[in-house]
């Protein structure tokens, strides 16, 4: 069964759930869309330049309590 199939069969099970089930079911499936991150992260390229002080500079950076 191809992926438009999968999303027919779906629909048809969401239409077959009982009320009182709905909430927890939808839920469930906010929870799973929202653990599916974007890439890159927001704090890739926090540091100005081309990220060689990072690498070089890395004690100090971390000594300065690493962006608190």
């Amino acid at each position: 069964m191809g992926a438009e199939g999968e999303r027919e069969e779906l629909s048809r099970l969401v239409q077959q759930l009982p009320d009182e089930d709905v909430p927890a079911v939808l839920s469930d499936l906010r929870r799973r869309l929202e653990s599916v991150r974007s890439w890159p992260p927001a704090f890739f390229g926090i540091e100005p330049g081309d990220g060689t002080r990072v690498g070089a500079d890395h004690d100090e950076i971390l000594a300065e309590g690493f962006g608190r």
